[in-house]
């Protein structure tokens, strides 16, 4: 019986190293790439990723490797999961590897720094050759310990081609991770980053011990600049309600797993940003998401006032509790107005 192709992993921190996981368990042919020739001989060796999933038995059946057009070459599919800042640099060497069947699909989370571009469109843009409606992305509430662990996990699979789409809800699909599709993958891609900014937000929120009405606010103001930005962008304002909406905002700032969250917490604590992010091994996408989407905002005239405060303290030394107070004295509004309410019969913009 012949084996189907297999799926092409790039990047092997805790998400990449837990798709890789869970597409073997589920039977599907997959290869794991780690950017560092000893990273990938550990893992090979081992079965584990101590690094980055601490805990998790690699299957036999990944093929790790640190050869990447090795990794490539011949795979149906590749989930691109490095930093967001990293995708450009890694993918573009393998423009000419791509064929018109191949399925691309991106889990990195964020906004590129020089562009502006989301993921999907940076990855459109290095490999020209790639079937445009077969480029998208793979978001939602979906902390990589716990879909390793095998704990119910939800995602959306956001791709223009509708066949392509269901072809990906397939192949992630297990019975533990249940996938939905979503034509709108603008919309999926900026909910997904902007949350990001978000749990940095809620991180500092509990660094102040400013309790729970605060940060059930901040998450509900959070969620309406999400939606004003992804409306600005052209995206369906039902996404925003959805997985790589609501539910990707509320995990990641709540969940003990965000490093995001832990990163604002710090923060809030009086460190500094280079203080706090020495505390993580993995990249905090949240940092330079916040300055790339308070460019994108400002490019469109999107008022973002949460990201505003975020950017300032990370970037322009505003203490945390001035831009509380900053935000608590804003100008009154009603809660729907057009130019700041979440609106998500899609009015507002």
């Amino acid at each position: 019986m012949p084996t189907a192709p297999p799926t092409a992993v790039l990047g092997a921190g805790s998400w990449g190293t837990a798709l890789a996981i869970s597409l073997a368990r589920a039977g599907h042919p997959a290869r794991l790439w780690a950017r560092r020739e000893e990273a990938a001989a550990e893992i090979a060796r081992t079965r584990r990723n101590e690094a980055y999933l601490p805990g998790a038995d690699v299957p036999r059946t990944v093929e790790v490797s640190s050869d990447l057009e090795a990794v490539v070459g011949g795979a149906a599919v590749w989930v691109v999961a490095v930093p967001s800042q990293s995708v450009r640099a890694v993918v573009a060497p393998l423009a000419g590897r791509i064929e018109n069947e191949t399925v691309i699909v991106s889990v990195a989370k964020g906004i590129e720094t020089d562009t502006l571009l989301t993921t999907s469109a940076v990855l459109r843009d290095v490999l020209p050759a790639a079937d445009a409606g077969r480029v998208g992305v793979l978001y939602g509430p979906s902390h990589a310990e716990e879909v390793a662990q095998e704990r119910p996990t939800s995602v959306v699979a956001a791709l223009p081609d509708p066949d392509t789409a269901a072809f990906v809800q397939d192949l992630f699909m297990t019975p533990s991770l249940r996938v939905y599709t979503n034509p709108d993958v603008v919309g999926v891609e900026v909910g997904g980053s902007v949350k990001n900014v978000m749990a940095v937000a809620a991180g500092m929120s509990d660094g102040l011990d400013l309790g729970d009405n605060a940060k059930a606010a901040l998450v509900t103001r959070g969620l309406a600049e999400i939606t004003r930005l992804g409306l600005a962008l052209g995206a369906d304002a039902h996404t925003f309600a959805g997985l790589a909406g609501l539910g990707d905002l509320v995990v990641t700032c709540f969940s003990r797993h965000s490093r995001n969250r832990a990163f604002g917490e710090r923060v809030g604590r009086g460190e500094t940003r280079a203080e706090a992010l020495g505390h993580s091994t993995m990249v905090v996408e949240g940092v330079q998401t916040t300055a790339s989407v308070r460019a994108l905002a400002r490019r469109h005239g999107v008022e973002m006032p949460i990201t505003e405060a975020v950017w300032s303290i990370l970037f322009d030394g505003l203490a945390p509790r001035d831009a509380v107070e900053a935000l608590m004295t804003r100008s009154a509004a009603p809660e729907t107005d057009p130019a700041r309410g979440p609106a998500f019969d899609g009015t507002a913009a």
